[in-house]
């Protein structure tokens, strides 16, 4: 067999791995690019391997795209400006239509929005031990081998990851009574009424906004409220969205140019917190719906 001939038959066989391959770094690192980047390089790795010493190709790439992936997420907490902020690297907005609870649990579920959400809660060691394992079955000894740990050792990772996933899992659905202390919240922001927005907002609410020039963060209701006082009126038109699987919505000017991306976390009848990005970079590289 020629070298040529050979060379197909790895990338043949490397192709029938890409869609899964892909679907690991990407629910690993939360970023398209970053996921595509990853299995382009283990290709490269592969194809400067001599193949005959690899048993079993399918691992052997999961192990490959689980090094890198893992550096690349060790890369993000030594440099922060590697990472896309405080959460998922990328915004996914969905309209808000009011969709029956199944039918948002389905578009969820078709996209890995929620999970990602829930990941980003994990350090580096743990989200790949969760996502190698717990949704593509990879034994604990094959991860060690990733992070240089015993079999053992890569158990009792899973184990703080599992608990921090169920102590991190949201809502499948946005129900009425979110939509209905947001919807207080705006009539409050826009009326600049300071009292109203005191009984919508937990008194412990963090507020982060994406400007610029970086993440501003703000704590606590008072502080909160007299900012939200402060931009009463400034939003021209707005439409009710979901933010990486929280409620939200999308704020444009009066020329149709996008002013905001606004999530929320409403516990126990309450906002909790606030995230908005305000960075008209960043607002200009997300799909947005069309203003109404």
């Amino acid at each position: 067999m020629t070298d040529t001939s050979r060379t197909g038959l790895l990338a043949q066989a490397f192709e029938a791995q890409r869609d899964r391959l892909s679907a690991v770094a990407y629910r690993v690192l939360g970023s398209h690019a970053d996921a595509e980047d990853v299995v382009q390089e283990a290709w490269m790795r592969l194809a400067r391997q001599d193949a005959t010493t690899i048993e079993n190709l399918p691992g052997w790439l999961t192990t490959v795209v689980g090094r890198i992936s893992l550096d690349v997420l060790r890369s993000r907490q030594v440099r922060p400006e590697a990472s896309y902020g405080d959460g998922l690297s990328e915004l996914v907005i969905t309209v808000d239509d009011s969709a029956e609870p199944e039918e948002v649990v389905a578009l969820a579920d078709s996209v890995g929005l929620a999970l990602l959400v829930v990941l980003d809660a994990l350090g580096p060691s743990e989200r790949l031990t969760f996502v190698l394992h717990d949704l593509f079955g990879v034994p604990f000894a094959e991860i060690g081998q990733i992070l240089g740990k015993s079999a053992d050792a890569t158990k009792m990772i899973a184990s703080r990851a599992r608990r921090k996933v169920r102590a991190n899992e949201r809502p499948a659905f946005v129900g009425p009574e979110q939509r209905q202390v947001i919807t207080a919240f705006r009539a409050a922001t826009r009326g600049g009424d300071f009292e109203a927005l005191l009984r919508v907002l937990d008194p412990d609410v963090r507020l982060t906004v994406d400007t610029p020039n970086g993440v501003v963060v703000t704590l606590g209701a008072t502080a909160v409220a007299a900012g939200a006082r402060m931009v009463s009126g400034a939003v021209a038109r707005h439409r009710a969205v979901l933010v990486n699987g929280l409620p939200g919505y999308v704020s444009w000017r009066e020329d149709g140019t996008p002013l905001s991306i606004i999530s929320f976390t409403v516990v126990d009848g309450r906002i909790a917190a606030i995230a908005i990005v305000a960075d008209p970079a960043k607002l200009a590289s997300t799909h947005l719906p069309d203003p109404v």
